[in-house]
């Protein structure tokens, strides 16, 4: 079966040229769709290759790119965004919230470093605010006329995030999430409509913390949840592109994906 892909713009809530991706079962006819959002590298090789791979499948799949404001689409690649946060990442995790390092950090960045840490780390929670309106101009794009049962998602990393906080806000036939954050209110668990699959590595404690939150926020809320971690892997283990890749989780992450699709979109 052939694929159609198509790189193209849409309007999102501040008029903004939205760039997206789409890949789709060349066949003519109707199809689940699945929304897939990024990583915090943004609109990667990666990120089009699950695209491909599930239109294989034969799901629709659309993939914005969360960057595509025009003081963002030059300064936000992925390159840019690695060497801005690598220092970070390097501190020992005591040091990572004492703000004489972070400024000591910050002291050697450059101006287009310092600009991208303030988004993506000390604006987290607006980034992501502005990130999900978009994702919502995104939803009704990509699904427009589809039935809940036709509508699913999956995110990764940031994206995981932002695919679990966008379930609570919008209807989904079922919503996969890789190594994802909890939504910013637990309690908006109540609000989900399908069914989550939650996707964890081992080794990924900034995650994990928040699992004994989210598993009894599940089950005072009653939400359809499945969940898988896979001892040994770490953050970003599914990213066949990356340094924490795990072939063995990550082949099995896809199948059960897949199964989960399988399940709840669709006829």
């Amino acid at each position: 079966m052939g694929l159609l892909e198509k790189e193209y713009s849409i309007k999102t809530h501040d008029d903004t040229d939205l760039k997206v991706y789409t890949a789709k079962p060349d066949d003519g006819k109707e199809h689940p769709a699945v929304l897939v959002i990024q990583e915090i590298w943004g609109l990667t090789p990666f990120i089009k290759d699950v695209c491909r791979r599930l239109a294989e499948k034969g799901y629709e799949t659309l993939a914005p790119h969360l960057y595509s404001r025009k003081e963002q689409v030059d300064l936000f690649t992925e390159e840019n965004i690695m060497d801005a946060m690598r220092p970070f990442w390097a501190l020992p995790p005591e040091k990572r919230g004492d703000q004489a390092a972070i400024q000591e950090v910050l002291s050697k960045a450059s101006a287009e470093s310092r600009r991208i840490v303030e988004e993506v780390m000390f604006n987290r929670v607006q980034t992501e605010k502005n990130m999900v309106k978009d994702l919502e101009y995104a939803y009704e794009h990509l699904f427009k006329g589809k039935p809940q049962k036709f509508k699913g998602v999956v995110g990764f990393c940031l994206g995981g995030g932002l695919a679990f906080q966008l379930s609570t806000q919008k209807p989904f036939g079922a919503s996969v999430i890789f190594y994802g954050a909890n939504p910013r209110n637990i309690d908006d668990l109540a609000n989900i409509k399908g069914p989550v699959l939650g996707l964890y590595a081992g080794e990924d404690s900034s995650i994990n913390n928040g699992l004994p939150e989210l598993l009894e926020n599940t089950v005072k809320h009653r939400l359809n949840f499945e969940m898988k971690i896979y001892p040994g892997t770490y953050h970003a283990y599914f990213n066949h592109t990356g340094m924490s890749y795990n072939r063995e989780a990550s082949d099995e992450s896809w199948e059960r994906m897949l199964r989960f699709y399988a399940q709840h979109l669709g006829e």
